[in-house]
């Protein structure tokens, strides 16, 4: 290790290697062009000198910056939360470092500040959250700026090398199978928003379930929220406030699943013994709360660190490389206290 207390530059490292700077700076960037020896030569000296890029001076060789851009519009903080940690696992030992850029997906204008983030900091490339992730006019105008891009989603609308998709629609089956199986067949539903391709997805899982066990979803079972924990409150009230009431409730996500408890407990509706409730992502307070909630996990930081695996490919010009990460994640369901066996007062009764 160089004793020296000026730091080693890239000039350096290529007098020790005995290589030129460009060949240096193709070992930093991990190009496919250098031989492995000349790998190993170079990644010596670099040892030998505890030399470290600078990821401003490398941006200059490039037309970007060695800068991921996580792009976003959920009020779902733990979500974005999880996510990021995924990403920064993976981005900053593949040298890169990471930009946060909520949006407001009700701004006719947010593509363009998107594309303006892109011009000012050089990014390298984006990862993408839905439902901004679904939008096919901002992955036009990313291919239209040469921006390297991956897609977070709940359905295949990319190829695997610019994809990271969750099984939603399975695990929300898997919710709907669990639910059967504990005697429940008058099964309220508060769906997510509109327009959402998750949200769609999960109700589409929760049908085909119901289906497969020779059950419908009544009209007065359906609810739609905005996956706000307000809208769920709204959403269980409607469903709780008939003759027949269901005897458990999915809710499309965690927070309306925990706004459905509420408005059960102001009911005087005891949780799970009259009414089971589950929800999906399993943020932080659902194995906090009690009941505890059943829920299902999305696996976020695992999808983080897929994207962000799959964007450094990319911007290594490896598209094959990106397609070969792992491009669909399975979520699991997470049985806690908030389920348990249909009320026997009511068991044997259909939807």
């Amino acid at each position: 290790m160089a004793q020296n207390s000026k730091k080693a530059t890239i000039n350096d490292v290529a007098r020790e290697a005995g290589v030129s700077k460009k060949t240096v700076s193709r070992v930093i960037n991990k190009s496919p062009e250098v031989t492995q020896k000349t790998y190993q030569k170079v990644e010596q000296a670099i040892a030998r000198l505890d030399y470290t890029p600078d990821p401003q001076a490398r941006g200059l060789s490039f037309r970007r910056s060695f800068l991921f851009g996580l792009i976003y519009d959920n009020v779902n903080t733990a979500f974005i939360a999880d996510i990021q940690d995924g990403v920064l696992d993976k981005s900053r030992s593949e040298g890169y470092e990471l930009v946060v850029h909520p949006c407001e997906h009700g701004n006719s204008q947010w593509i363009d500040e998107v594309r303006l983030l892109i011009d000012r900091l050089k990014l390298a490339g984006v990862i993408v959250l839905p439902p901004l992730s679904e939008n096919p006019e901002l992955v036009k105008m990313l291919k239209g700026v040469d921006c390297e891009y991956v897609r977070i989603l709940s359905v295949p609308l990319d190829d695997d090398a610019h994809m990271v998709q969750s099984d939603d629609r399975s695990a929300v089956a898997q919710i709907a199978d669990h639910l059967i199986e504990l005697g429940h067949r008058n099964i309220g539903f508060i769906h997510g928003p509109k327009g959402s391709q998750a949200a769609a997805e999960r109700y589409a899982g929760f049908s085909d379930a119901l289906l497969r066990n020779k059950l419908k979803l009544l009209k007065r079972n359906l609810v739609w929220g905005d996956h706000s924990f307000a809208s769920g409150v709204v959403g269980a009230h409607k469903l709780l406030g008939g003759k027949t009431r269901p005897s458990a409730i999915v809710a499309s996500n965690d927070e309306m699943a925990l706004g459905a408890m509420v408005a059960a407990a102001k009911l005087g509706i005891d949780v799970p013994s009259q009414l089971s409730i589950v929800g999906f992502d399993d943020e932080p307070q659902a194995a906090k709360i009690y009941p505890s909630l059943t829920t299902v996990n999305h696996n976020l930081k695992r999808m983080g660190q897929l994207a962000s695996e799959k964007l450094a490919a990319l911007c290594r010009n490896q598209p094959e490389q990106a397609a070969q990460v792992q491009s669909v994640i399975c979520l699991d369901l997470i049985v806690r206290e908030s389920t348990a066996k249909v009320p026997p007062e009511i068991q044997g009764n259909d939807n």
